[in-house]
């Protein structure tokens, strides 16, 4: 599962077809501090626009089963009233260039179902960090470069969903 704070809307609809095609089961949307505002009023959005989009990642990948999308404006009040409903057990990841432990090292032989929360354009702040460290994330990164979210996204997905290799 990914929990992606609502990147610029041009990078959202390049990232539809991707998750999709990757086999993530729920997409948690949500706000941060460095999103736009804006980016929420998008057509990107709405479902009419992003179901299209995830089919055509799904017949890529050919696959059939269609990504649940949520969409939430406020982080504190997704993370601390409705994430458990949202997710339930398993392991959380949060990205972040500064931590110490790389993504392979945390998921490595987890059986566990996976909800990676990836931040926006400039990475989450101190308080959105301490937010998800309070429930349950656990820091891991790729190293110390910040990358764009559609590069992270893809990159982390991809080396979460081969955990066990």
């Amino acid at each position: 599962d990914l929990l992606l704070a609502v990147p610029r809307p041009k990078v959202m609809r390049r990232l539809w077809a991707q998750i999709a095609a990757l086999g993530v089961g729920r997409i948690i949307l949500t706000n941060a501090d460095k999103v736009e505002r804006n980016y929420f009023d998008t057509h990107i959005l709405a479902e009419e626009t992003y179901r299209p989009l995830l089919i055509e990642g799904l017949q890529q990948a050919r696959d059939t089963r269609l990504p649940i999308v949520t969409i939430h404006r406020q982080l504190k009040v997704l993370v601390e009233d409705q994430l458990d409903d949202l997710f339930g057990t398993g392991l959380r990841i949060v990205a972040d260039p500064s931590a110490s432990a790389p993504l392979s090292e945390v998921v490595r032989g987890s059986e566990e179902r996976i909800l990676l929360a990836i931040g926006p354009e400039g990475g989450w702040n101190a308080f959105e960090l301490g937010l998800l460290a309070a429930h349950g994330f656990k820091p891991a990164g790729m190293g110390p470069r910040t990358l764009r979210t559609d590069t992270a996204a893809v990159a982390l997905l991809a080396l979460a969903h081969n955990r066990s290799g």
